[in-house]
């Protein structure tokens, strides 16, 4: 199989899964774009690509749930899995573990290219506008249109010495200004911070389209020594395009729809938000954030924007975060040496919680270690996790339980946590988009997170009453050979 090396591509492996629907009906930019997007993520639909956006260019398109769960029969994950460079067919912990993997590959340089398809229409200074792409309100309630949901923000270090690619909500001001979170634990939080510090505006690059990969990438909790680029290399085993910038020192994906240039404001001067978020909520507050300035716009010929509606769960945050903060998790746990099967992030949870399954035969592995112990140090190597301030649960239950199978999950939830004890308690920075938090922990940033100890205590172990684990193997075998008779 070949894998898809940009938008186009991949939506011709969607199109022959049908898996995609063109929308050739005319459609305005209030929300009823946003609500269609949203139907669709509800009831697993094929990804929308509306082609004729009243007010847009001729030609310019705007694609809808680009790695959302797919509508292919016996495929929920089709999407994801084909952005990922495996098959469709791909299961979730086969994409985890694809994902782990990567890390411990060597990285992959980016290759310079001298140009690319997105070059092939330049905007600059005053022609650098948005007012001809389409931008429409994604939420009743919206602070404004959010230009950015599922693009790349290309960054660099004052010096040089770094870059990261990261995705974070921007909203558009006007047709050349935008505004955008601005939040740790992201880099780009690092990153403007040093260039504030010099009191310079820092270039940036955000990119629209692309490598379907390059959205999981840039949305990964990578470790600091760890570049976007490189580990996208690794994990695709190539080289990734990259072409130059108009106007700022910066090199994108060459794969690229849209690439977007300019500078970051010094100062947090504009009001960002609200926005109907990941937790499935639409909240009422603003923030100060920084402004972004439009100085130039390339784009390809008949260009695609890809859009996500964020909202009650399942949509591209929760598949997206969910598998690479389970990924991140599990390769961290496996560094250290720790007898884990898999970890899983429930995409219904919102990303909220996380699941840690361990061996069943982990004492063998850690003789003299109770569970208590093994809880407290997946707690202690989950206190290193460079987005640990977004994972306010953890549970850690016996690999006999499949986290991602959602009725077992919550049978094993409901019997083997016990509703008080067994447990670590850890109280520092969480994020303030998490909706379990009070208004007074989400304004400080900081609240408790625990890592709940539920696994089957060794002595008295009661077992599985289920037609796989009560029954012995032979009935099981009589059972399945008679099922049709």
């Amino acid at each position: 199989m070949t894998r898809p090396r940009d938008l186009r591509e991949y939506l011709a492996a969607l199109d022959a899964l049908g898996d995609v629907q063109e929308i050739d009906t005319e459609v305005g930019q209030g929300l009823e774009i946003g609500a269609y997007i949203r139907r669709c993520y509800e009831t697993r639909s094929p990804a929308p690509l509306f082609t004729n956006i009243r007010g847009t260019g001729e030609g310019f398109r705007l694609l809808g749930a680009p790695a959302a769960l797919s509508s292919a029969p016996g495929r929920p994950l089709a999407r994801v899995a084909l952005s990922l460079g495996l098959s469709a067919d791909a299961g979730p912990h086969e994409i985890v573990d694809a994902l782990a993997a990567a890390r411990r590959r060597e990285p992959i340089a980016a290759r310079e290219v001298d140009t690319a398809p997105c070059k092939r229409n330049v905007l600059l200074g005053e022609q650098a506008s948005l007012a001809r792409f389409p931008t429409p309100l994604l939420h009743e309630g919206d602070g404004g249109a959010y230009v950015n949901t599922w693009g790349t923000i290309v960054v660099r270090s004052p010096e040089g010495d770094w870059v990261n690619w990261s995705i974070a909500r921007i909203m558009r001001i006007d047709d050349r200004h935008l505004t955008g979170l601005v939040m740790h634990p992201q880099h780009i939080a690092r990153a403007w911070q040093l260039w504030a510090d010099r009191g310079e505006p820092m270039p940036f690059a955000l990119v629209q389209g692309g490598d379907p990969a390059l959205p999981f990438v840039s949305g990964m909790p990578l470790p600091d020594d760890v570049d976007e680029p490189g580990f996208l290399g690794a994990l695709l085993g190539e080289p990734v395009d990259v072409v130059k910038t108009e106007t700022v020192d910066l090199w994108v994906p060459a794969s690229a729809e849209i690439v977007i240039e300019g500078h970051v404001s010094v100062e947090r001067d504009a009001d960002e938000g609200p926005m109907g978020e990941f937790a499935g909520y639409a909240p009422a507050e603003t923030t100060r954030q920084p402004t972004y300035t439009i100085e130039a716009i390339t784009y390809r010929d008949d260009p695609i924007w890809p859009t996500v509606v964020e909202g009650e769960p399942v949509d591209e945050f929760h598949t997206t975060t969910g598998l690479t903060t389970a990924a991140e998790v599990l390769a961290l746990l496996r560094e250290a040496d720790l007898p884990v099967r898999t970890a899983w992030a429930p995409f219904e949870a919102a990303s909220h919680l996380l699941v840690v399954t361990v061996e069943e035969d982990w004492r063998a592995a850690l003789p003299g270690v109770d569970s208590a112990e093994l809880t407290r140090r997946i707690a202690q190597v989950l206190d290193g996790f460079r987005s640990e301030a977004t994972v306010p649960r953890v549970f850690v239950l016996d690999a006999d339980v499949d986290p991602a199978d959602q009725a077992e999950l919550t049978w094993a939830l409901a019997t083997r946590c016990h509703p008080e004890g067994h447990r670590v308690v850890r109280h520092g920075p969480v994020l303030p988009l998490l909706a379990c938090y009070t208004a007074e922990e989400r304004h400080a940033g900081r609240g408790p997170k625990v890592v709940h100890d539920c696994l089957l205590p060794e002595e008295g172990r009661q077992r599985r009453s289920s037609f796989r684990h009560i029954y012995p193997a032979d009935v099981q075998q009589w059972v399945l050979d008679n099922w049709r008779a």
